[in-house]
């Protein structure tokens, strides 16, 4: 044998091979740039759930890039007010914002449409309308003026209606009721005779407290356990009408965005979305089990009745004129909304609403418990349906489109 051509030859074969599990890594790992950036969240770290999701946004983006693409998360208040996240993002003070576009509304209304407006979505039906019918692609339309690129980041689902110091049961018991309730939502109650007040949200037990005002709305169960208010305004209600699908967004400064490889870009879209669904399925397993502590804890259940709600809605519907008067892009993204609402929830009343209706039965009836028990009861909550509909639990035909 050639011992010196076997050699050669075998040097040759390992190089080659050794060549080939380099060109055979992940290609991000060997060509893309490293990228570090900075994200304003407009929360406290308490709000685990929440602030959560840029952290998970995070994590998500270094793992999938190997370290290359980093994003270092800072709390609202560590490098700017949580209020001033999205301008911050605006002005490059950040690369990217966690925020709630309806925080910037005083700016510009059209920012609300991102987040969420009165009786507009569920969080399912938002999805539905955002990565599907348009909704993304049109808000960021309007943001382009403000430097901005923005992807859902988030959702907590349908919020309660807040925590009050009196029961509420007509339109006449909102008159000159003083509750911490901001932007948009503030606009439609002032029109029922509430006076909004913006509190921030570590000083809201204490004014309630002390009856500087009468009544506030947060979160939901989850969020609202940490925080007490049952021992000093004990009537919990619910819906929280103005928050039926409320959307945290990730708000990125556009110039950087565009600096990004397609790849990266790919990847922050992707993060995104599992993001946005991921912080859901949270909201979803957490709050049963809070809501059922607040109840044991003093909180007393309450639905708005159907007078407020209808009144709510007519109000909301006369805040929308105003604006679609006062601003085009507020208007074009609203109008955009109406249509797939109406269709939304005339599909809604058919398999979705009959099956959850039924179940919700079984569920009172202590029939989904673990061997029929009643443990599984929920918490006592005044006006809550009890008995299936009349044609037993079948939704109600829906109405011609």
């Amino acid at each position: 044998m050639d011992r010196r051509g076997f050699l050669t030859r075998a040097s040759v074969g390992g190089a080659a091979a050794a060549a080939g599990t380099v060109l055979a890594a992940p290609a991000i790992a060997q060509e893309q740039p490293t990228i570090n950036w900075r994200l304003a969240s407009s929360f406290p770290p308490s709000l685990d759930t929440i602030y959560g999701g840029a952290v998970e946004m995070s994590e998500r983006l270094s793992e999938a890039t190997d370290g290359k693409f980093t994003i270092q998360v800072f709390a609202a208040g560590e490098l700017v007010p949580g209020l001033g996240a999205i301008d911050a993002a605006t002005d490059g003070t950040v690369e990217v914002a966690h925020s709630v576009g309806y925080y910037n509304w005083g700016k510009d209304p059209a920012f609300a449409c991102g987040a969420d407006l009165p009786f507009t979505f569920s969080a399912r039906a938002k999805a539905a309308y955002q990565y599907q019918g348009g909704g993304i692609d049109r808000y960021n339309e309007f943001l382009d003026q403000y430097n901005l690129v923005s992807f859902p980041g988030g959702n907590t689902g349908v919020q309660m209606g807040g925590w009050y110091r009196k029961e509420i049961n007509t339109v006449a018991d909102l008159q000159g009721l003083k509750m911490r309730i901001s932007g948009l939502a503030g606009r439609v109650m002032e029109k029922l005779g509430v006076v909004p007040q913006q509190i921030a949200g570590g000083d809201i037990y204490a004014s309630l407290e002390k009856g500087t005002i009468d009544a506030a709305e947060w979160v939901g169960p989850y969020d609202d356990s940490k925080l007490g208010f049952q021992k000093v305004a004990p009537y919990y209600y619910y819906p929280g009408f103005w928050e039926g699908g409320p959307t945290v967004g990730f708000f990125i400064n556009k110039a950087q965005w565009n600096e990004l490889p397609e790849t990266y870009q790919s990847l922050v879209r992707t993060c995104c979305q599992a993001v946005d669904s991921n912080m859901l399925a949270k909201y979803d397993m957490k709050n049963p089990t809070a809501l059922m502590e607040l109840a044991n804890n003093g909180a007393q259940l309450r639905p708005f009745s159907e007078e407020i709600l209808t009144a709510a809605f007519q109000a909301a519907n006369e805040v929308y004129g105003e604006l679609s008067n006062e601003n085009e892009h507020f208007k074009t993204q609203y109008e955009a909304m109406l249509q797939f609402r109406n269709d939304w929830y005339l599909y809604a009343q058919t398999a979705e609403y009959t099956f959850d209706t039924f179940m919700m039965i079984q569920q009172r009836q202590g029939n989904l418990a673990v061997g029929g028990a009643e443990g599984g009861a929920a918490p006592a909550a005044e006006g809550a349906a009890t008995e299936a509909p009349a044609d037993g639990a079948a939704a109600p035909a829906p109405a011609s489109n």
